[in-house]
């Protein structure tokens, strides 16, 4: 299969104007010396770019405002595909000077923009199929269509220059509208690498990551602000497993609003929470709104869970739903109440923004009935595992029949699979 992928791409005619131009100018139907020198321009024009939306990235590459055309040129960019007048007319709009660098600019975000959206679907329906089935290669007898289930981003000279740039996006994407669906979203949450990966191994589609069981691990004591290094070493770790994270920053561990802006758009995750609980009493609503602000300005593509600790510290309702309101017009793309039970209370939140609950005696479906979109299990799984293993041991030392445990071969394919991006 990787020979294949190593044979040249068809040929394409050349062109003058609009679709027919673009495919004969971009580095993604070129081979030899022309391709070398195209991806390089395709590589320069991302080198330094780290960006969390599509729009971002648009602007990045000096095509702000573009993605309506990029959508209309997409389903024509292929060569095998008919060319439309409405992708025609879109390139000749972005076009400029019609030389390799402006082809080198369209072509990158045509490629993004298809492959980003398709993975972004993938992710969030739990599809398995890679973004970019299969591709074409020029042989001896003729175009063959080649699988790249396990290069989805191409392989050899033709691999992706943007593939982790992209997977970033689709991410960010997936995990935003598993926010937006009839069901609530379940979002268990890990302490570490393994408990991860067996995680999204067992059918969870998103893992977050609980500040209780990073500190704990670490013999640090929570929500004092102490465990930092080890959260976001924790979410650097997770980043590039082949579905999103979100990873629990506490309230930025002390650090001034532009340092956790700048944490959170290069961390590589696709969500964050940040809580307005301080280890002495809860944040000045104001100052809790302009974090969010400064988060959401570097970031905005990474979706921003905003914790209200007010029900945790027993103040009224109507001061979680004035906090609850700041920190939405701040920018927070969802609210999390810890400690919201009560069904009247779940409803009025619900209708601000995107609610996460904690795990409780109602299921996932009379919550979503009350408007909830995300229920955390918090520091649960950790917990349990702590009893688990207390459990284990004891019945070790007692003689008793131990409690049912993955098996060596099970642990060792989950961590194996778990570090294999289904992405790039």
């Amino acid at each position: 299969m990787s020979e294949e992928l190593l044979l040249p791409v068809p040929p394409v005619p050349p062109g003058d104007a609009g679709v027919a131009w673009l495919r004969s100018s971009v580095v993604r139907f070129s081979n030899g010396a022309e391709h070398a020198r195209r991806r390089a321009l395709t590589e320069r024009l991302l080198d330094g770019v780290h960006v969390t939306t599509l729009d971002e990235l648009a602007a990045a590459v000096g095509l702000p405002g573009s993605l309506d055309d990029i959508a209309a040129i997409a389903p024509s960019y292929q060569p095998h595909e008919p060319i439309t007048a409405a992708a025609d007319a879109a390139v000749e709009r972005l076009a400029g000077s019609r030389d390799e660098e402006a082809a080198a600019r369209i072509g990158l975000l045509v490629q993004a923009w298809a492959a980003t959206h398709a993975l972004a679907d993938r992710l969030r329906t739990g599809d398995p199929a890679p973004p970019v089935p299969v591709t074409r290669r020029q042989t001896p007898r003729g175009v063959v269509e080649v699988s790249l289930e396990h290069h989805p981003f191409g392989h050899g000279p033709h691999a992706c220059p943007g593939r982790r740039l992209a997977t970033r996006i689709a991410k960010n994407t997936a995990f935003r509208a598993l926010h937006h669906q009839a069901e609530p979203l379940v979002l268990p949450n890990a302490w570490d690498h393994s408990s991860a990966v067996a995680l999204h191994a067992a059918g969870f589609r998103a893992v977050g990551t609980t500040s209780l069981g990073v500190a704990a691990a670490h013999g640090i004591e929570d929500g004092a602000g102490l465990a930092g290094d080890q959260a976001v070493a924790l979410a650097r770790l997770l980043a590039d497993l082949p579905f999103p994270v979100t990873a629990d920053l506490e309230s930025g561990f002390g650090a001034p609003p532009d340092e956790v802006a700048g944490l959170v758009a290069n961390l590589g995750v696709a969500g964050v929470n940040l809580e307005d609980g301080r280890p002495h009493g809860l944040a000045d609503p104001q100052e809790q709104a302009d974090l969010i602000s400064a988060v959401k300005e570097r970031a905005p593509g990474v979706f921003l869970n905003a914790r209200i600790d007010t029900h945790w510290l027993g103040i009224a309702l109507n001061e979680t739903e004035e906090r609850a309101r700041r920190y939405v017009d701040a920018g927070a793309d969802g609210i999390f109440v810890a400690g919201l039970t009560d069904p009247h209370d779940i409803e009025r939140l619900a209708a601000l923004a995107p609610l996460n609950v904690l795990a409780q005696q109602r299921t996932p479906k009379e919550l979503g009935d009350l408007g909830v979109k995300r229920i955390s299990t918090g520091s649960l799984l950790f917990r349990a595992a702590l009893h688990h293993t207390v459990a284990t041991a004891r019945a070790v030392r007692d003689g008793a029949p131990a409690p049912r445990a993955f098996g060596y071969a099970e642990v060792q394919e989950m961590i194996s699979r778990g570090t294999r991006s289904g992405a790039g």
